[in-house]
């Protein structure tokens, strides 16, 4: 995303390289991709998972959490490395390597993107109706409006990371006071950690999904081409910013799981709860603690909007030098059609939620298997001649095992729901 001041929605594309980056734009570049991938993934979805799973598992859920960290710290290493080393988008570099692969991709991507920002949008909805009563049309086209605002801005790239990022820590610094508030037992939550008492592979999968699926995945990675951190010489602040991206999403993760044990361990019964997360803010601060769930998800899922609509476009704007020119554009028309949609319906289709679920559950092995192949060939054309670690490469193979069963999980979920 073009960072300089222009007449009209500027390009997000990739400045050209007689227009270097200085600095400061890359350092804020690269903290804003940091804030985009985590932000993206902490959605309404994102909450209602960890408040869902600590009601079910209690403490134990704390091993899902730290296997399904490790996990995705596993998967962004590599999308970040690939990505970022090539100064190449993900549908580009697929294309390159495996010619009409990057389409694929892209439309997975782009369509499965598209139906969860209509429950994002929902999420800003309720969450504006949970701070104030706001009617949930009304509170859904404002903060459509809001996510519109950024991208009209003259210097969108950094409207957008100041955004994710100010979010971002309110986010964590509000669920921090009410995990303080709950009370949570510390010391059981850190031995189940390491010694759990069960262990629910479903909520590993399910968090790994959520975290790094669908277009979380490279979010923060085409982030960073737009600010130009990309080359070999940029492997240490890439690799920085995706395990420090990953660890905000933990960070998230965590104070929300604490802010929900401290709430059962009290006694409190979240299961069967409509909306077991307000609930559990409510048991644990009462009107305050609503009116900050409110905070919370209104944050969580205008951030998502952000970072949904941004990665679905930059996934088809490469395609064309008239739809890089008007990439904004079509980010405004992406969040428009998507809150239209909300508007009139209310709600995004439980069909298609449970399609864009399986859409997502294949975006995850599709790109990482072809960004790992396009590692272990170590292609110099594409990576600028740099070597590619074996290290790394193993362990993204190792992941990429798992995403396939998330994938076929998905699948199979989707064959259940049209027999």
């Amino acid at each position: 995303m073009n960072d300089t001041p222009a007449a009209s929605p500027p390009s997000p594309d990739k400045a050209p390289a007689a227009e270097p980056v200085s600095a400061r734009l890359r350092r804020s570049g690269l903290i804003g991709a940091m804030f985009l991938m985590a932000t993206s993934a902490i959605g309404p979805g994102f909450i209602t998972q960890t408040t869902t799973f600590t009601a079910a598992l209690g403490a134990a859920f704390a091993f899902a959490i730290v296997v399904s960290i490790l996990v995705d710290i596993a998967v962004q290493l590599n999308v970040w490395r690939v990505i970022g080393v090539s100064g190449m988008r993900a549908q580009d570099l697929a294309n390159a390597a495996l010619p009409g692969s990057g389409y694929v991709l892209a439309a997975l991507v782009f369509l499965g993107g598209m139906v969860f920002n209509i429950g994002n949008i929902g999420g800003t909805a309720l969450g504006l109706d949970a701070l104030a009563g706001l009617d949930t049309r009304i509170g859904a086209a404002l903060s459509a409006a809001v996510a519109i605002g950024i991208f009209l801005s003259r210097r969108a790239g950094v409207a957008m990371d100041r955004i994710v990022v100010v979010l971002g820590v309110l986010m964590i610094g509000m669920t921090l006071y009410v995990a303080v508030v709950s009370g949570p037992p510390l010391g059981e939550a850190l031995r189940q950690s390491v010694l759990p008492d069960q262990v629910d592979f479903l909520a590993i999968t399910t968090l790994i999904g959520g975290t790094v699926g669908g277009y979380i995945t490279y979010a923060g990675a085409h982030r960073l081409v737009d600010a130009g951190v990309t080359g070999p010489e940029r492997v240490r602040d890439i690799t920085r910013g995706s395990v420090t991206g990953i660890l905000v999403t933990a960070v998230m993760r965590i104070v929300l799981f604490l802010a929900v044990l401290g709430v059962v361990a009290a006694g409190v019964n979240l299961a069967g709860s409509a909306n077991p997360a307000a609930d559990a803010f409510g048991a644990a601060a009462g009107e305050v603690g609503l009116r900050v769930f409110g905070v919370i998800l209104w944050a969580a899922s205008i951030t998502s909007v952000i970072g949904a609509s941004y990665t679905s476009v930059s996934f088809i704007s490469t395609f064309s030098p008239r739809l890089g020119a008007a990439r904004n554009w079509l980010v405004i028309g992406f969040i428009a059609v998507c809150a239209v949609v909300y508007l009139l319906i209310g709600q995004a289709p439980a069909d298609l939620l449970v399609l864009a679920g399986a859409l997502n559950g294949l975006i995850l092995p599709v790109g990482l298997g072809l960004l790992l192949w396009i590692a272990a060939r170590r292609r110099g054309d594409l990576l600028g001649g740099y070597r590619y670690p074996r290290w790394l490469i193993a362990v993204g193979v190792l992941s990429w095992l798992l995403t396939v069963y998330l994938g076929w999980n998905s699948l199979s979920g989707m064959a259940a729901l049209w027999q």
